[in-house]
Parts: C-alpha cells; sequence; structure tokens
C-alpha cells in the first residue's frame, strides 16, 4: 500500500474511469456514482478538506458527513435514509478503488449502512384494473399516442428496465411481422445476457406503431420533439415523465413510474403462481435474494387466502 500525494477529489476521475473499463460498469452507474459523489465533494469543500489525501481520511470525517447527510435539506425536505445510503455506498465504493489500486486509505467497512434503512424501501406496484387504465390512456389516433401505447405494453410484458427499453433498436424486431409473439435477447445490468418476451398484444401495438414510421432512424422508440436531424432516440427521463403524465390522466397512484410497471409484472407472475426461480430469469437479477422481495408484497394475499381455506374451522 502507498499514500497517494492527490487529494481525494482528484481520484474521482480515475475511479469513474475504472468503474467504466476494469469493472464494465454501465453509463448509468457511472453517472450515478458521479452524482453521489459530488455531494461528497460539495461536503469536503464546506468544510475546507477539499485538499484532504485518502490516507488522511478518518472515520471522524466519515461520521461528520454523515450527520451533514441527515441534516441536509432539499426543498425544505430531509433526505430520507434510503437516499442517504446511495450516497454512503458511492463513497464505499471509492474506498473500495482505492484497496484494489493499493492506495493507503480508509477501509471500505468502516462505512456501515444504517440497520434500518432498508426498512424505507417497499415495493409499489399497480393492480390488473390499475394497469388497464395507464394502457388505456394514450390517445392512439396519432404517432405520439400509438408510440406512448406500444411503450407501456412493451414495459409490461416484457418487465425491461426502462434503459433497456430505450437502447432497442428497431432492427431488432424486423422479424417480427409474421410472428404471434416474440422474445428477443438483450444485454442488461451489469453485462449480463438474457431473454425478455414479447406477449401477442404488446407485439401487436410494437407492429402498429412501427408501421408509422418511414425513417431511417435506427432507435426503437423515437423522440418525435427533437430538433436536429440527427437520432432523436427516447431518454428514460422521457419514458418516466410520459408515464407520469398517463398515471394522471388514468387517475392512477401518482407514484408510477416505468419500474413500477417491472414491479407490477413480477408480482403479477409471482401471483399466478410462477417460480421464483423463473421470475428471477425473466427479470434478470443477478441474484435471487433481489427477487425475493417480491414474496413479502404477495405475502398478505396468501394470508388471506390460508384464513379463507385453511383456518381450521370445519375441525369443529
Amino acid at each position: 500500500m502507498q499514500k497517494s500525494k492527490k487529494p481525494i477529489v482528484e481520484h474521482i476521475k480515475d475511479f469513474l474511469d475504472y468503474c467504466e473499463v476494469e469493472r464494465g460498469l454501465s453509463s448509468r452507474t457511472q453517472e450515478n456514482y458521479s452524482h453521489y459523489l459530488k455531494k461528497f465533494t460539495t461536503w469536503l469543500s464546506s468544510s475546507n478538506h477539499s485538499t484532504i489525501l485518502p490516507h488522511e481520511l478518518s472515520s471522524q470525517y466519515i461520521w461528520d458527513y454523515r450527520l451533514y447527510l441527515s441534516r441536509h435539506q432539499d426543498k425544505g425536505k430531509t433526505l430520507a435514509k434510503l437516499t442517504q445510503n446511495y450516497y454512503l455506498i458511492a463513497l464505499r465504493a471509492l474506498l473500495s478503488y482505492f484497496l484494489v489500486k493499493d492506495v493507503t486509505s480508509l477501509p471500505p467497512d468502516k462505512i456501515a449502512l444504517p440497520k434500518d434503512a432498508g426498512k424505507e424501501k417497499s415495493i409499489k406496484f399497480l393492480n390488473l384494473d390499475q394497469i388497464k387504465k395507464l394502457l388505456d390512456a394514450p390517445d392512439i389516433t396519432n404517432p405520439t399516442g400509438l408510440r406512448d401505447k406500444a411503450i407501456i405494453e412493451a414495459l409490461f410484458s416484457t418487465g425491461l428496465r426502462v434503459a433497456e427499453l430505450v437502447a432497442l433498436n428497431k432492427e431488432q424486431f424486423d422479424s417480427i411481422w409474421d410472428k404471434q409473439d416474440f422474445e428477443l435477447g438483450i444485454i442488461g445490468k451489469g453485462s449480463r445476457p438474457r431473454t425478455v418476451y414479447f406477449s401477442e398484444r404488446a407485439l401487436e401495438w410494437l407492429k402498429k406503431y412501427l408501421k408509422t414510421r418511414g425513417d431511417k432512424q435506427s432507435a426503437l422508440f423515437l423522440n418525435y420533439r427533437g430538433r436536429t436531424k440527427e437520432e432523436n432516440r427516447l431518454t428514460p427521463r422521457s419514458i418516466e415523465r410520459m408515464i407520469k403524465k398517463y398515471s394522471i390522466k388514468a387517475g392512477i397512484p401518482l407514484f408510477t413510474t416505468p419500474h413500477t410497471l417491472r414491479h407490477s409484472y413480477a408480482t403479477d407472475l409471482l401471483e399466478k403462481g410462477v417460480d421464483l426461480r423463473a421470475i428471477q430469469e425473466f427479470l434478470g437479477h443477478k441474484n435471487i435474494v433481489t427477487t425475493q422481495i417480491y414474496t413479502h408484497v404477495t405475502n398478505k394475499r396468501l394470508r388471506d387466502i390460508h384464513r379463507q381455506f385453511h383456518s381450521g374451522k370445519d375441525l369443529k
């Protein structure tokens, strides 16, 4: 191990390059690390610690930073414990990088996450009636509405992450025209390959949307508001805004996001009796522990079924 002469803030760019080249992390993950570490550098600057070196970072600095996160207010609100965790996870990843590069610094395990932070995380999903209202919200008499309808259908049919959806290209669907349903190989989060499945219904709306496309752009879903002649691929943020707009129009909960549809997809499969391992494959989860969060969603329903059909009343 060696002591670096560069301040911590000057190591962050090297860390992000390491995430891209050596760890092969997605651009979205790199952007998240950059965003969350910016808060740390802002705190260092405001505390007159901008020149602190990696080996000078102590547990006291970490404690002071945690107090800062806990008391920090954004638009009059303090940061949720789960959000504070994201900032700490990014900092811990930076310390892990120092460890890999033999740079003397505080061990990453010195940053412990709050034990109850995970309790704030709950799975929000829509029931089938709410899904139907959302699917019926776009005005399919115009190209934009038809595109939006195809997007919502695709999200619920496949369980795709929004970043995976916007990465799709039109040429990947060249062979759909004589098919009733469709399976597609993609490279998902963490560069892991998996197969996603488009239902007959979702594929039918994709076909209707693609028939309106007379352009030569490669993206499957285009931003029609683009002002340039270059590729106007929809961004994840654009789809998030679109889903929110239709949620309001449909009168369903305002928490609805593209990821809510992914949660709804998984919950619907689980409630219909699909094996958890199969759902793990459908979602592209590396670890089944991640998939098991959906079992908590269905536990209440199963409990109600048990009370109704196996309460022991017949033994009286």
